[in-house]
């Protein structure tokens, strides 16, 4: 996979390397503070028993972790409850971490749906839990000012793994970018040797190749084209019913549509600033030319038929049923969700396969990262007597070989056991389609496999191809050989009043813009009369200071005392 070339404001730019310098001469690493970030002193934290219960004196790159105290050490943490694999006290990942590791969890499970709601408000009302996995870079800027979260890059001296891996993998860059104005981050994400989105389009292939397409479609208007003959052909109430509607309006497709077409949109839309990298600046991507693009070619899928209009607000549930019953030829999907398609169907006969991403207008571009999904920490556990322990488990867990492995794969010769160099896992298991007739998950059945224990397959390129099934690594490899990574953009370097002004406008205007983008796909509001009036709305909701001002933060150096 390729990656466009990155331009980043002077002053950014010498900044960040800088104090990635000044971090290098101090001990601090290639992910540490340094001494804008004024990095905690390891020993002075290990010398005593204020911070330091339960923690290992010597713990370093490659060990494993073992609380130290006579107690298993307790970590509050937030729990996403997935509706597929419920939590259960009884999981052996938690057993073995308790008998193995020293290690209990005091949780606060939210349902999946809820997620997002209910962190704000545990966040805000000052009860967040110590740790809080599930978080999508830029989630925690809003907050920032209001000091309720752990400045972790001052404590990444205790994260020996996080640094090794921030180091060898080139990944400098974007972890300078998650800087805040204090020269801070307050999330730490999953770290990539590689891309992993896989998120596209499932297709009836079986239908898709009786009417004469062997191939997967190259650009979007190929796949409108080549669904609306799959329908004609099969006399199909639907083309494409789509999911994903919670947070945003078929948020996965327009996700992964969105970079194709210039712009940001669905699910990657976060506070609607897009870098535009050839003009080195931010837009605003709700108003550019290249979204109402995106939007014009789903309303011209929806206007000729192929488009259910139901996509922009059905649940999960009512898409999956159309598919499976042969009401529709095409569904968003991924690696995962493909399996539970290929279960549910009803038509023996059908076939599915998960297409690459179409081109778009603006090329074959994708905006997958390798940085993603991280952990953001409660400033509680600043003061608390357990925070060295918590922090060198969540090193140990997250972003060790070891705590990785264990995390997806489980326990040696319980799950799994190795041939040679290969993981193989029992035969009555299975994860991720590799047993398919298994009568047990992995994820349901002993808790591995699971989003808050493993940061979103974060990981190295012999682990992730580890869990992938034949066609999910041809897919990834066509991905890779077609596909241009975006630019990592500058940082944005806000104030704490900023903070919370950018935080506020960009929630008016993402409201504005997420409403517009159903109004317009589904026709309700016309892109030939009624754009100018939405840009007017957005610029009423003051679009363009919330633009300049990001453009402005981009240009700062970094100020310690940002933050009070």
């Amino acid at each position: 996979m390729r990656t466009i070339s990155r331009r980043r404001t002077a002053a950014g730019a010498a900044s960040a390397v800088a104090l990635a310098l000044m971090a290098g001469a101090c001990g601090g690493g290639s992910g540490g503070g340094g001494d804008e970030g004024a990095p905690v002193d390891v020993d002075e934290l290990l010398s005593g028993d204020e911070h330091s219960v339960g923690a290992m004196q010597d713990y370093a790159f490659g060990d494993t972790f073992v609380a130290s105290s006579d107690e298993p050490l307790t970590i509050s943490m937030l729990y996403r409850d997935h509706p597929n694999y419920p939590l259960d006290e009884n999981w052996l990942i938690l057993q073995q971490l308790q008998d193995v590791n020293n290690v209990v969890f005091d949780f606060t499970s939210v349902p999946l749906p809820d997620l997002d709601q209910r962190r704000s408000v545990l966040v805000g009302a000052g009860n967040a839990p110590d740790v809080m996995p599930n978080t999508k870079p830029s989630e925690e800027q809003p907050f920032i000012a209001s000091g309720s979260l752990l400045p972790i890059s001052d404590y990444v001296d205790l994260m020996p793994n996080f640094q090794h891996y921030v180091e060898e993998w080139g990944l400098e860059d974007e972890i300078e970018a998650q800087r805040k104005l204090d020269g801070k981050y307050y999330m730490i994400p999953s770290l990539l040797e590689a891309p992993r989105d896989s998120n596209s389009i499932t297709i009836r292939a079986d239908l898709f190749e009786a009417s004469g397409f062997d191939e997967d479609p190259q650009t979007w208007d190929e796949f409108a084209d080549q669904l609306e003959k799959v329908m004609a052909d099969n006399d199909l109430q639907y083309g494409f019913s789509d999911r994903w509607n919670f947070g945003e309006p078929m948020g996965a497709t327009l996700g992964f549509a969105g970079p194709s077409f210039g712009t940001d949109a669905g699910w990657e839309y976060h506070d609607g600033l897009h870098w535009d990298d050839e003009a080195g600046e931010y837009v605003y991507a709700g108003a550019q030319d290249e979204y109402r693009d995106m939007l014009a070619y789903f309303n011209d899928m929806y206007e000729r038929g192929l488009l259910d209009p139901e996509s922009l607000s059905q649940d999960d549930e009512t898409a999956m049923a159309k598919f499976a019953s042969g009401q529709s030829a095409a569904i968003g999907s991924n690696d995962q969700e493909i399996l539970l398609y290929r279960n549910a169907m009803n038509d023996p006969n059908a076939r599915l396969r998960q297409i690459v991403v179409p081109a778009g207008p603006a090329g074959d571009i994708v905006g997958s990262s390798r940085i993603s999904t991280g952990l953001m920490f409660s400033s509680d556990l600043a003061d608390k007597d357990t925070l060295v322990a918590t922090l060198q488990f969540a090193d140990w867990l997250y972003y060790s070989d070891e705590g990785r492995e264990f995390a997806m794969w489980g326990v040696e010769g319980k799950t799994f056991t190795r041939d040679g160099d290969t993981r193989v896992l029992a035969d009555d298991i299975d994860m991720a389609g590799l047993n398919p007739d298994a009568p047990q998950s992995i994820q349901a059945a002993y808790g591995f496999y699971n989003g808050v224990f493993m940061l979103e397959h974060g990981s190295s390129m012999e682990l992730m191809q580890s869990e992938r099934r034949e066609e999910v690594a041809q897919w990834f490899a066509e991905m890779d050989e077609r596909k241009t990574l975006r630019p990592t953009a500058p940082a944005l370097l806000y104030d704490e009043l900023e903070l919370e002004q950018q935080a506020l406008t960009g929630s008016q205007l993402k409201d504005t813009v997420m409403q517009y983008t159903s109004q317009f796909i589904l026709g309700q509001a016309s892109l030939e009369d009624d754009w100018d009036d939405y840009v007017a709305q957005l610029e009423s909701q003051n679009m363009q200071a919330y633009v300049d001002l990001a453009n402005e933060a981009t240009q700062r150096e970094f100020d310690e005392d940002a933050f009070g």
